[in-house]
């Protein structure tokens, strides 16, 4: 799923729509990576209370609201936007983000598929997918050595093969 601060990257590419308050957006992404989030936040919601509909802005928050870990407000705002912008694959990514966050792993995947219905070629939407197919497998692998009489050496390497892969993937997110 994505690392923190890549969405100042994604949030470039969400639509070619040009924030009202563009200087604003700015100067809260830069305090946001300076370390002083309570200062970008309020500047987003300063800022949205004079444009309440401007896409990036409300992305931006709630991009900002999930790194904070505040994912319910977080999940309103892609929602939100997910209904204002039903086009845009953005929000779903990032819905199914918080959604494989909280172990809801049938809901993300979902709105993946939403995400890549409509953009096929949405990288970001493309690798968390990967990612979440392979956590769904190992719960399959683990499944089925329940399921097995006898344990199978072959579910078992593919088991642990998925574990160590899903670690390695886990220990390199910032």
């Amino acid at each position: 799923m994505p690392r923190p601060a890549a969405w100042l990257l994604a949030l470039g590419l969400v639509l070619g729509q040009a924030p009202v308050f563009a200087g604003e957006l700015e100067q809260a992404q830069k305090l946001w990576l300076a370390g002083q989030r309570p200062q970008a936040l309020g500047l987003l919601e300063q800022s949205l209370a004079k444009t309440p509909n401007d896409l990036k802005l409300r992305f931006a928050l709630g991009v900002m609201r999930m790194e904070q870990g505040e994912l319910k407000q977080a999940q309103a705002i892609f929602t939100q936007l997910s209904q204002d912008f039903p086009d845009l694959a953005d929000p779903y990514n990032n819905l199914a983000v918080i959604h494989a966050s909280q172990g809801e792993l049938d809901l993300a995947q979902a709105a993946l598929n939403q995400a890549l219905s409509l953009q096929a070629d949405h990288a970001q939407a493309l690798e968390n997918l990967a990612d979440l197919l392979l956590r769904q497998a190992e719960k399959a692998y683990q499944r089925a050595l329940k399921a097995q009489a006898t344990p199978s050496a072959n579910t078992s390497t593919k088991l642990r093969l998925t574990q160590s892969l899903l670690r390695e993937m886990d220990a390199r997110r910032p």
